[in-house]
């Protein structure tokens, strides 16, 4: 009984103790105004904080600054406001989901950090591994306008987060990305995406800012990728990877293949070209300066296999009545010709057909013929009837050329004969030479001149057929890809300047090019005797018959299957043109008959023959009133 009570007594005893403590605390909970002073104290302890670490300097944000997403507490909202000032509007409304919008041409993805692209896929066309091209993936990108506020704050819009609203007309997909103050300041960036088209209406415009930023600091646009790798050969692609722009209303150039720093004024478009593929910022007013850099990421490669170059453009932006207003496009799409040419914007000159008479030829000529055959025939067969065509043309070129060298291998006795007879007198030997060959209608400078007129053909050519678009992954015979190199066997190892696989198109070229030379070289070989003092041609040109193959053999191992392609048709033809004059159509009878009958004319000498008659005539009675004095 008493150890009931006992325990009914504890019980009571600990109630009254829970009711004491509770009747204490609720007596002395703060009282409204002192919850209000405490708050204020944190605000200022924080502001306290803030400034010891920013005293004297102004705040530049990074991307950890920023917390972005929903459920923003109070005291979250304070963080931001300190680190963002008038922009923390934007970062607690935001959130880090991203936008997709797809057309029939561009899968597209845009984060809400920064506003921008974050993935860019061309959906109608694969890499040398059946992979989709993607111009940007997983950050090799980034899109960043620098700018100060009158708060003295530095912010870069790459790290800052804005709120997406996704609107569509008809075929036009609007995505308005901004980044808010509140609900009607803000910065914006407006894409316009077309059905059917690679190119986007792009603007950035700034509304009911001009109180925050600030009008004196500088504003800069950052645009910064890093190319991926598309081709079978990193090293090729590499060759054709670099910057291309327009400036000063309307002149273009390009980087080049290596490492650049440049400065350029008036700049209207700026294309990160890589070979078959480019991304290109097109403004509608100039900007007054563009900094390019590019940097070549390909070391090694069979460890670099990832990115072709990284590639920078800076550019300065002025304020409109203290507002941000820019009009501009992006371009991502595929350096086909046609399809740039369409576009109006002298973005045709992505594709490096070439500077000046190549280039036109390969505009209005090469490029024309070309699509026209590839209309209705394979791109391997449209090669071979292109070739012949070409050769074709110049046949007459090298009939002229081929009849040059038979002249002067009929007249080599006679020119034998007066180096001879004036072997110790050089200058007259020389004179007698040339007066021979005037007087037969035949010169050395004959047999150039064809070949000189064939050079602008090769070297457009040159240019033409790795620039192609059409012949990317368009397999012929064994070549798989005739914008790639064809591979007939795989090598355990690599050799220096020649890789670590067999291409056969390089070496049926090869001995077309060893056999050509060695039809015309023989035949100059023969017409051309040493003359003393000067390079034995002879032995110069022996040389050249086995060098030439075997550079051919290296340099194009890595080069574009249809090129190679080319070359072996273009020498085959050759030969068969060759053999041709040589056995059916010229008679060197009728030649030697001609030649006499030439000399026997009068020649009359044109005025360039005149001068230098003269001044040989001036030189040898200099000389021979220098022996008398002796």
């Amino acid at each position: 009984m008493e150890e009931k009570k006992l325990d009914l007594n504890s019980i009571i005893g600990f109630v009254l103790i829970f009711g004491i403590l509770g009747y204490m605390l609720w007596q002395n909970q703060p009282t409204p105004e002192e919850l209000e002073a405490q708050e204020k104290a944190k605000q200022e302890q924080i502001a306290a904080e803030q400034k010891a670490k920013t005293d004297n300097q102004t705040l530049v944000t990074t991307a950890s600054d920023y917390a972005i997403g929903s459920g923003v507490d109070s005291l979250q909202q304070i963080e931001l406001k300190n680190k963002l000032g008038a922009f923390a509007y934007s970062a607690i409304h935001a959130t880090d989901k991203e936008t997709v919008v797809e057309t029939d041409l561009l899968a597209l993805k845009f984060n809400n950090k920064g506003g921008y692209l974050s993935e860019v896929r061309l959906r109608q066309f694969v890499n040398y591994d059946s992979v989709p091209i993607y111009l940007i993936k997983d950050k090799n990108a980034s899109f960043n306008i620098n700018f100060g506020t009158t708060d003295s704050r530095i912010l870069n819009t790459k790290d800052l987060p804005f709120i997406p609203e996704v609107t569509k007309n008809g075929n036009i997909t609007v995505v308005s990305m901004k980044l808010k103050v509140s609900e009607s300041k803000f910065l914006e960036y407006r894409y316009e995406i077309k059905e059917g088209d690679y190119m986007i209406d792009f603007s950035v415009r700034s509304q009911g800012l001009s109180t925050i930023i600030n009008s004196g600091s500088q504003i800069n646009l950052d645009w910064k990728l890093k190319g991926y790798r598309h081709a079978k050969s990193i090293s090729y692609e590499n060759r054709y990877t670099d910057v291309h722009y327009e400036y000063e209303d309307g002149k273009d150039n390009y980087t080049g293949a290596r490492d650049a720093d440049k400065e350029i004024d008036d700049v209207t478009w700026i294309g990160f070209k890589q070979h078959f593929f480019s991304s290109v910022l097109l403004t509608d007013k100039a900007f007054k300066k563009a900094h390019i850099t590019t940097e070549n990421l390909v070391h090694d490669e069979e460890i670099d296999t990832v990115y072709t170059k990284a590639f920078a453009a800076k550019m300065p932006l002025e304020l409109q009545g203290g507002e941000i207003s820019e009009s501009m496009d992006w371009y991502f799409g595929p350096n086909d010709f046609k399809v740039l040419n369409a576009y109006g914007k002298n973005l045709d000159e992505l594709v490096p057909f070439g500077w000046g008479l190549f280039g036109w030829i390969n505009r209005y000529i090469f490029m024309p013929l070309f699509s026209f055959l590839g209309g209705f025939m394979p791109y391997g067969i449209a090669i071979v009837v292109m070739t012949i065509l070409v050769k074709f043309l110049l046949s007459f070129v090298q009939y002229k050329q081929f009849l040059s060298q038979a002249k002067m291998k009929i007249l080599k006795p006679e020119l034998d004969e007066i180096r001879e007879k004036y072997k110790n007198n050089k200058m007259k030997a020389q004179q007698e030479t040339m007066a021979l060959q005037s007087k037969a209608g035949a010169s050395p400078m004959a047999g150039c001149l064809p070949a000189l007129v064939q050079l602008p053909v090769f070297y457009a050519l040159f240019q033409f057929f790795p620039s192609a678009f059409d012949l990317r992954q368009k397999p012929f015979l064994w070549a798989e890809d005739l914008s790639s190199y064809d591979t007939i066997a795989d090598l355990p190892f690599n050799i220096p300047f020649y890789g670590s696989h067999v291409s056969l198109f390089p070496i049926l070229a090869s001995i077309a090019i060893f056999f050509y030379m060695r039809l015309t070289t023989g035949q100059n070989m023969q017409s051309q005797p040493q003359q003393e003092g000067m390079p034995d041609m002879a032995k110069m040109m022996k040389y050249m018959m086995y060098f030439s193959p075997i550079m051919m053999l290296f340099f194009f191992n890595n080069y574009a299957s249809g090129l190679s392609l080319y070359y072996f048709i273009s020498n085959l033809i050759s030969i068969g043109i060759i053999l041709v004059i040589k056995n059916f159509i010229l008679d060197e009878d009728k030649i030697h008959a001609q030649i006499q009958e030439n000399k026997k004319k009068p020649k009359k000498q044109n005025r360039f023959q005149k001068k230098m008659a003269e001044m040989m005539e001036q030189a040898e009675q200099q000389k021979q009133a220098q022996q008398k004095r002796k």
